[in-house]
C-alpha cells in the first residue's frame, strides 16, 4: 500500500518537475508571472517555472512579415483605388509586448491598416503612383511612433499593390495620348520656328549679296540638270548676269 502511495507521489513529482521545465529557442524570450505580476524576462536555452506559482508567455523576437488586407482608400482628388501593403516590425521589449497591449499582432495589423487609409487619402492619385517610397517612409515612421510603447520596432513598410477601377485606367490612357500629342505638336511648332527663323536669316543674307541668288539659282539648275529627261530654259537676263560675274 505504502508503496503505491510513494509511487504516485513520486509519478506527481516527476510530472511537476517535466512540467517546470521550459527550454526557449535562440529567438525566443518567456515573460515570467509570479502569483499574477510581473517577475522577470528569461531566455533562451533552459528556464524553471515554478508551477501554479509562475506562468509564462513566450515571446517571438524575429522579425515579422505581415500583410495589410487590401483597403479602400479615397485619395485627396477624389480617386477610389484599392491599396495593399506588407509590414516588416519585430518585438524589441518583450515585457511592453505583453503587457501593455493585448495581441499585440492584432493590435499592429489594425493600426496598420488605418494609418494607411489615413496617408494614402492626404495624396492625390499621381502621388500614390509616383512617389511610393516617400508614402512607405511615412506610414513607416507613424507606426513605429505609435507602437514604441509597445515595445514594437517597425523597420520598413512597402505598398505592394495601388488597384484602379476599368474606367479610372481608361481616363489615365487617354490623358497619356493627350499629353503625347501635346509634347508632338509642340515640338512640331519649335521646329518650324526655328526653320523660320532659319530662312529669315537666309533672307537678309541673300539680300545683302545680290549675286548670291544668282549663284544659288545656278547651282539648283545644276542639281536639276543631273536629270537627263528634264529641258532647262535659262532667262536671257540670268546668262548676261552670268557673264557679268565672270567676265
Amino acid at each position: 500500500m505504502f508503496d503505491y502511495l510513494f509511487g504516485l507521489i513520486g509519478l506527481a513529482l516527476l510530472g511537476i518537475i517535466i512540467n517546470a521545465i521550459k527550454i526557449l529557442r535562440e529567438y525566443e524570450r518567456g515573460v515570467i508571472f509570479q502569483l499574477g505580476r510581473f517577475w522577470k524576462v528569461k531566455g533562451p536555452g533552459l528556464i524553471i517555472v515554478i508551477p501554479v506559482i509562475q506562468q509564462i508567455e513566450r515571446v517571438d523576437l524575429r522579425v515579422i512579415v505581415m500583410d495589410v488586407p487590401t483597403q479602400d482608400v479615397i485619395s485627396r482628388d477624389n480617386v477610389s483605388v484599392k491599396v495593399n501593403a506588407v509590414v516588416y516590425f519585430r518585438v524589441i521589449d518583450p515585457e511592453k509586448a505583453i503587457i501593455q497591449v493585448e495581441k499585440y499582432l492584432e493590435a499592429v495589423s489594425q493600426l496598420a491598416q488605418t494609418t494607411l487609409r489615413s496617408v494614402l487619402g492626404q495624396h492625390d492619385l499621381d502621388d500614390m503612383l509616383a512617389e511610393r517610397e516617400k508614402l512607405n517612409h511615412d506610414i513607416q515612421a507613424i507606426l513605429d511612433r505609435q507602437t514604441d510603447a509597445w515595445g514594437i520596432k517597425v523597420s520598413n513598410v512597402e505598398i505592394k499593390h495601388v488597384d484602379l477601377d476599368e474606367s479610372m485606367i481608361r481616363a489615365i490612357a487617354a490623358q497619356a495620348e493627350a499629353e503625347r500629342q501635346r509634347r508632338a505638336k509642340v515640338i512640331h511648332a519649335t521646329g518650324e520656328k526655328q526653320a523660320a527663323k532659319e530662312l529669315v536669316e537666309a533672307a537678309k543674307m541673300l539680300e545683302e549679296a545680290p549675286n548670291a541668288i544668282q549663284l544659288r539659282y545656278l547651282q539648283t539648275l545644276t542639281e536639276i540638270a543631273g536629270n537627263k529627261t528634264n529641258t532647262i530654259v535659262f532667262p536671257l537676263d540670268l546668262v548676261k548676269q552670268a557673264r557679268e560675274m565672270l567676265g
